[in-house]
């Protein structure tokens, strides 16, 4: 049986090098990560309910299981993540709150009040009302290791992964991060069943506690790996996580120019004007401290270049 990981007492509310191992994992080994639901663990509890003020506790929300050991990880090494299940809970929910999402009234805090809508997840549907079921997307909306330096809340992002809250981070899938502590310090979290790009109302996916089945491995990391990289079967895509949108947007792009540079030995400029053409790309959130931007590429399209 894998080594599971359980969240009980183990969830932090913020990336941190500095935290006492809750585990430790091996490269290579398949292990599972208990992950609670992003607010407060066994809040949700029936259809119908509504949440009131006290629920929840901000900034302490998207609370991620850590931080995993992985033996032998240095600094300057990649830790590579790889997705093979998730398996959701039954109830999850998604939240109009005052004050989060595309539309925050920051002065008055009114908007629209605070209004819950909890929903069954079963056969592969969330059940979002009588007549409406949405196929389920699962996926990771924190993943990452520790940062440089001090802490990062687990509401925010950056170089070091975090709350990233992007779909392709799920089954199937791998992800990149460079590791900035020995250890890595890995932390998982803040699970969704689905989320619609931008995630426009803050507490905007189906949020949801779910169990991870996960494999790490290390190598050395490439020399301009600055932000987490994500690999498909179908595509290799590079992340960028700043304010103003278009900042995190450029980010993406330059990491995946670099990328491509470095690994199909395409000139930087002809990468440029390539990405024109083919980049696949979105704003998965704008509702964290900093935003999230994907460019996607699609490999088959890459195959006529020999790195």
């Amino acid at each position: 049986m894998p080594q599971r990981v359980g969240k009980a007492g183990n969830i932090k509310y913020a990336l941190s090098g500095d935290e006492a191992f809750i585990a430790a994992v091996d490269p290579g080994e398949i292990f599972v990560v208990e992950c609670a639901i992003n607010v407060n663990d066994g809040t949700i509890r029936a259809l119908g309910q509504q949440l009131v003020e006290s629920d929840v506790t901000l900034p302490y929300v998207n609370g991620a299981t850590g931080p995993i050991e992985v033996r032998g990880a240095k600094a300057g090494d990649m830790l590579r993540l790889d997705i093979i299940d998730m398996e959701l809970d039954r109830l999850g929910f998604t939240a109009l709150w005052p004050g989060i999402g595309m539309f925050p009234d920051w002065v008055r805090r009114k908007e629209f009040g605070i209004q819950t809508r909890v929903v069954a997840v079963e056969n592969g549907h969330v059940l979002w009302s009588e007549h409406v079921k949405l196929p389920v997307r699962p996926m990771i909306g924190v993943a990452g290791v520790a940062p440089v330096h001090g802490a990062v809340l687990t509401v925010d992002n950056g170089p070091h992964g975090g709350n990233l809250d992007v779909q392709e981070i799920t089954s199937g899938n791998s992800v990149f991060f460079r590791v900035n502590k020995d250890g890595a310090h890995l932390f998982l979290g803040d699970c969704h069943a689905i989320q619609g790009d931008g995630e426009a109302n803050g507490m905007g996916a189906i949020e949801i506690a779910a169990n991870l089945t996960v494999k790490v491995s290390l190598d050395k990391a490439p020399a301009r790996l600055n932000h987490p990289r994500i690999e498909t079967p179908t595509h290799i895509c590079t992340l960028g996580c700043a304010r103003p949108l278009e900042d995190a947007m450029r980010i993406a792009f330059e990491e995946m120019i670099n990328w491509l540079e470095d690994d199909w030995k395409i000139p930087a400029s002809e990468a440029y004007m390539l990405l024109g053409q083919i980049a696949e790309a979105r704003c998965t959130q704008v509702v964290n401290p900093k935003y999230t931007y994907i460019c996607k590429v699609n490999k088959a399209l890459l195959a006529g270049y020999h790195g």
